[in-house]
Formats: C-alpha cells, structure tokens, sequence
C-alpha cells in the first residue's frame, strides 16, 4: 500500500484490476460499487458510467473468474446482467433508507462527504420527471445515488417504483456495457486503435456528457434565482 495513491478512489481502472492475492476481485468490486452507488447514500463519489463502459472493454476479465462462458456476447450479457441485478438491489436499498429514515437526512449537518444540496436538487429532479427520473437519474452522477431515496421519502408506490428500477438498471447497465465492448473491437478492428491505451481520455469525454447537464442546470438555477431577487 506505500505506493497507493488517493486518486485512484476516482479511477475506474483502478477497481477492474484489483487483485487479492494474485486472484482478480474486479468483478466483485464493480458489482459492489454499482450497489453502493445507490444503496449507499456515501457512493455518490465512485465512478459510475465511466466504470461500466470500462467494464464492457475489459468484460473478458472480469467474467472469466467468475465463470467460463465460450461465446463473446455471452461474457458481455452476464456481467451486463449481473451488474444490472446490484443496481435493482442498491435502489431497492435506496427507496428502503428514504422510506424509513429519510427524515435524518434532512436534519444530518453538512459534511465533506455529505451536502444537503445535493438531496434537495434530487427531490425537485424527482417532483419534475415522476417515475421517469429513475430512467434519467441512472445516467446522471449524484442524483443517481439519491433519486431512489427520494423516491422512498415521497411513498412512491412499491410496485412502480420496482418497475422504473428494474427497467433503468438493465436499459443503463447493457447501454453502457456494451458500448464500451463494442466500441472498443470497432476501433481496434477499424482503426487498429486500442481504446485500452486512451482510458483517461474516455474518462474525461464520460465525465464531461454526465456531469454538463448538471453543471447547466446548476448555473440556470443560480440565474433564475438571481433574477427573483
């Protein structure tokens, strides 16, 4: 651990490769993040969308500890598909805290891990868009994390808040990972360019189509505000 470096907490990389004793665990650590993402109110900070399109280049990898599978679409389609059943139980989990003790968080002071501004911004991101913001949410850092809270807060009904949560977790999961595998052979195939080689530049092209929206939204809301006053 002396050559550990904080900023890898943020580098999707970092997690896809983390072994245990010579044993690959990244698997597990993705599906893990995934469930802490929405389950844990806290994950608001792992790497998400950039995570699993990183995870649908190395989807070969990460499967075949796991299991053996022959057929190339079959890798793909299980960890798509696992990773889309840690997403159904994190938001499950999500809607469960807001439903029992959504309350807290409204009352729990400010911290560096935690901002009151961020679940305010997802209960107006929720009134707004109804069930769909589970969709939309999925794609978009933070209110991610606290759309399924707020949904717990708001007593959405069990039933169709289940099927938004199922729906946005295979729509993000199989959307993300498999662009980033199918991507990943055309340009190689293509272009002969290893995306494996340009992962920091991915990184930064994902953060910025995920985290702009929300930049905007931010600077409008400041705007519209100013004017108020």
């Amino acid at each position: 651990m002396e050559n550990f470096d904080w900023k890898q907490l943020i580098n999707p990389e970092f997690y896809i490769a983390m072994e245990i004793g010579g044993v690959s665990i990244g698997l597990y650590v993705v599906l893990f993040i995934v469930f802490a993402e929405t389950g844990l109110f806290a994950g608001f900070f792992l790497p998400g969308d950039s995570l699993l399109f990183l995870a649908g280049i190395y989807s070969r990898e990460l499967v075949e500890n796991f299991t053996t599978i022959e057929s190339d679409f079959g890798n793909v389609a299980l960890l798509a598909t696992l990773v889309a059943l840690a997403g159904i139980l994190g938001n499950s989990v999500g809607y469960w805290f807001g439903a029992k003790s959504g309350w807290y968080l409204y009352k729990k002071e400010d911290s560096f891990w935690w901002k009151k501004k961020y679940l305010e911004q997802s209960r107006v991101f929720f009134e707004k868009y109804g069930g769909k913001a589970i969709i939309i949410a999925r794609f978009l850092p933070i209110l991610r994390t606290f759309a399924p809270i707020i949904a717990g807060i708001v007593q959405m009904d069990k039933k169709r808040f289940m099927f938004y949560n199922i729906l946005s977790s295979f729509v993000w999961s199989f959307g993300l990972i498999m662009a980033g595998h199918y991507l990943y052979e055309l340009f190689l195939k293509k272009w002969s360019i290893d995306l494996k080689s340009h992962i920091e530049i991915i990184i930064i092209i994902i953060v910025l189509i995920t985290t702009v929206p929300l930049i905007l939204k931010f600077i409008r809301g400041n705007k519209e505000t100013s004017e108020e006053a």
